[in-house]
């Protein structure tokens, strides 16, 4: 019977394993893997035929067209040269792991089902809490990327200031408002559209920091009305860090929940020369950090963190009869503390890479693609046909071409990537076109960014 083909241990069964972890290890340990690119919808029907079908196309066809069709249409983004958006660049150790944890039939959402998975994502999440400066009671759960972390942070701060004007006697607002700069990721305001709330775009500075003398304007203006101040720690587009600490002492006057979107750039943290960008991140209620990001950990990984986890398990926990047997216990169970309900113990892979190599390690990744990014801004500066939009902080280089339009931009791009030489799409600041490295993998090499420079005749 299919039904007990498809689940049992058998000679077709091992086949099967064998096969795709055979791709999985080629690919893994392959010391050319391709950038690759994108083909059109009508070139992959092409190419790929019906593949869904009532008999099946069996394990090795169906490997053999996405190893050699399907996987070639997507892009690598732990390449080297993938230097667009926000890269990824997983560690061997985390990415064998994410095997692991596929295999082995885990699920992530309760203490009662997952008890050694959840203890050691809470380990992970315990280290990064202490790095950022927050209480050892400070606690949250791995997520699925930074949008479903500012969200369920948003939420969980919304409903606390509810519960404050409520024990103040106070009337609630019609309409929640969150405070956040211009230049603040888009997920803020999609978190908001979400909870049905307005966003108060505070503007940043020429340089790109929200500071508090425009976030103190936003609270006298708006009052009760706001339940979250959002501040970024390194923006996506230029990875500027706010003025946190000065945005935090305004909690000495104001009550608010103050919110940390650290998807990207909290992760330098770990790195000793960049903390001190970060003061004021203990004063957080909540923040949030990538792994997937500059954490080296495969996709797709967010940890969110309370300051009071209570406060998070306050708003998100579910109640159903059929949920009785795990709300009414005493165990930390991931799944109270945001939106989501299932959940796979994402930040396992993480949790094996940190054990596997040591923080150490960690620190100094981090730090080299800082040093790295400081080097090639010093050499765009020196190219006098170049030209940096701002001076970096973490490692994301912004930069224009003298004479450049954005249809140059766009050809010098497509020739990259058909070339498989990077991938480094166009971006655009204040209506001007220009480009980006967005530099996160320990083996981008100062060679490889200076060549890429080079093309830009």
């Amino acid at each position: 019977m299919d039904a007990v083909r498809m689940h049992a241990a058998s000679p077709e069964s091992t086949a099967i394993v064998d096969a795709v972890l055979d791709y999985s290890r080629r690919r893994m340990l392959a010391a050319d893997v391709p950038l690759d690119k994108p083909q059109t919808e009508a070139e992959l029907n092409r190419l790929v035929g019906a593949t869904i079908t009532d008999a099946g196309l069996g394990a090795q066809r169906a490997l053999s067209v996405f190893e050699h069709i399907l996987a070639p249409a997507c892009l690598t983004t732990s390449h080297p040269l993938y230097l667009s958006f926000i890269p990824t660049a997983p560690t061997m150790a985390a990415i064998a792991f994410d095997l692991v944890v596929s295999a082995s039939g885990l699920y992530g959402g309760s203490w009662l089902e997952g008890a050694g998975a959840v203890h050691a994502e809470n380990e992970v999440l315990s280290f990064l809490a202490g790095e950022f400066g927050l209480p050892d009671t400070a606690g949250g759960v791995f997520v699925q990327g930074g949008t479903i972390g500012n969200l369920s942070a948003l939420v969980a701060a919304r409903e606390a200031a509810k519960a404050r004007l409520v024990a103040q006697g106070k009337e609630l607002p019609a309409r929640w408002k969150i405070v956040c700069s211009a230049e603040a990721h888009s997920s803020n305001k999609s978190a908001a559209r979400v909870m049905d709330a307005d966003v108060v775009l505070v503007p940043a500075g020429d340089d790109g920091m929200l500071r508090a003398d425009a976030v103190r304007e936003a609270l006298d203006t708006h009052g009760d009305e706001i339940c979250a101040v959002v501040v970024t720690a390194g923006s996506t587009n230029f990875g500027i860090v706010d003025d946190i600490e000065a945005i935090a002492a305004l909690k000495d006057e104001y009550d608010f929940w103050l919110h940390v979107d650290g998807a990207y750039g909290l992760t330098a943290m770990l790195a000793p020369a960049a903390r001190s960008r970060f003061r004021g991140v203990e004063r957080a209620d909540s923040v949030i950090v990538d792994p997937h990001k500059w954490l080296f950990a495969p996709f797709d990984c967010c940890a969110l963190i309370y300051r009071e986890p209570d406060q998070g398990r306050r708003a998100h926990t579910q109640h159903a009869e059929y949920l009785d047997t795990l709300t009414d216990a005493d165990e930390f169970s991931p799944s109270d503390y945001s939106i989501q309900l299932t959940r796979r113990p994402r930040g396992l892979p993480m949790w094996f890479s940190l054990a596997t190599y040591g923080v150490d390690a960690y620190r100094e990744a981090i730090g080299a693609t800082i040093a790295l990014t400081e080097r090639i801004a010093a050499e765009i500066s020196r190219r006098p046909e170049l030209r940096l939009v701002r001076d970096p902080q973490l490692s994301v280089v912004v930069f224009e071409r003298d004479g450049w339009e954005r249809a140059d931009y766009d050809r010098w791009s497509a020739e990259l990537l058909d070339s498989q030489r990077a991938f480094v799409v166009p971006s655009s600041h204040a209506g001007r076109p220009n480009t980006r490295f967005a530099i996160l993998n320990p083996l981008t090499s100062f060679e490889d960014l200076t060549g890429i420079l080079d093309t830009m005749k």
